[in-house]
């Protein structure tokens, strides 16, 4: 469950030092866009001492690597660097085609052999550009080791050479095609970043909208958005109090030999009551972490 998807950049130590004071669902060390390229060379250097000092902070959330795309001269350097540290796994954006996957998921199985641990690396994808989302369903189901992707909105608009608005209809087929190919394989689908960073009504808005298309968790750039992401995206207390009425309300109706009722004003059968037994579930991991 990643509802927040949290960056920081990896030649930034002063900023990493402040993860522990936020509850992330995953925390991301950023070697790819949050670094500038004169750093990354110093700030691959340096992933083990951060990923260390974030190890002994005993985060609450996964800790995680981004790495640079998959066609820079340093992916390779950075995934030996990551997998050399215990981070929880990579990030690796920009990905277009399955084979982009191998490098990482051939790390995994050597690492999960020489030094195996409680739980297992994985990998989150990015797909942000005109050939990942024509390829989101394959690129979702390429790999065990993925468990989550995210929509990178920003680059894939400058792909397409339109204009970002607020609302973001000039995205939202892109949008789509990522959460239904995560949904299709049954991955985690986390949704895109609000640039507008001083913003946060308009990030809960977007947030809203991505929890209306499916999506369970957002790309958060600043720390105040993380707090704001694990809300929108967690079931409301009425939302679960709903939920369970329903579900009591329909188990009653099964065992009288009813597959539909009115319940509450709605009618009510198998695909509503799936939703509500989704959000009773999601209530519960929450409530766990």
């Amino acid at each position: 469950m990643i509802r927040s998807l949290f960056f920081a950049p990896a030649n930034r130590p002063d900023l990493l030092a402040k993860f522990p004071r936020f509850a992330a669902d995953c925390y991301v060390i950023d070697l790819e866009d949050g670094t500038p390229p004169a750093a990354k060379a110093q700030a691959r250097s340096a992933l083990a001492a951060s990923v260390a000092s974030l190890r002994a902070a005993n985060l609450p959330g996964l800790l995680t690597v981004r790495v640079n795309e998959p066609g820079s001269e340093h992916y390779l350097a950075d995934l030996e660097a990551a997998f050399a540290t215990d981070a929880d796994g990579v990030v690796i954006p920009k990905l277009e085609h399955p084979a982009q996957l191998f490098p990482a998921a051939h790390w995994i199985r050597n690492r999960d052999r020489t030094a195996p641990r409680k739980q297992p690396r994985c990998i989150i994808g990015g797909i942000e550009s005109i050939g990942g989302v024509i390829e989101a369903v394959n690129l979702c189901r390429a790999d065990p080791n993925l468990v989550a992707v995210y929509f990178g909105a920003e680059d894939f608009a400058a792909e397409m050479g339109g204009r970002r608005t607020a609302l973001g209809n000039e995205v939202l087929y892109a949008r789509s095609q990522v959460v239904i190919g995560a949904k299709a394989a049954g991955i985690t689908a986390i949704d895109q970043a609000v640039t507008d960073i001083r913003d946060d009504a308009l990030f809960r808005e977007d947030a809203a909208r991505g929890r209306e298309l499916g999506y369970v968790g957002k790309i958060c750039v600043l720390p105040r958005q993380v707090a704001i992401a694990n809300e929108a995206f967690a079931p409301a207390a009425d939302e679960v109090a709903y939920a369970r009425r329903l579900i009591e309300a329909y188990r009653v109706a099964v065992a009288a030999g009813k597959g539909t009722i009115d319940f509450e004003g709605k009618m009510i059968d198998g695909p509503l009551l799936k939703r509500a037994e989704q959000t009773v579930k999601r209530a519960e991991r929450v409530g766990a972490r």
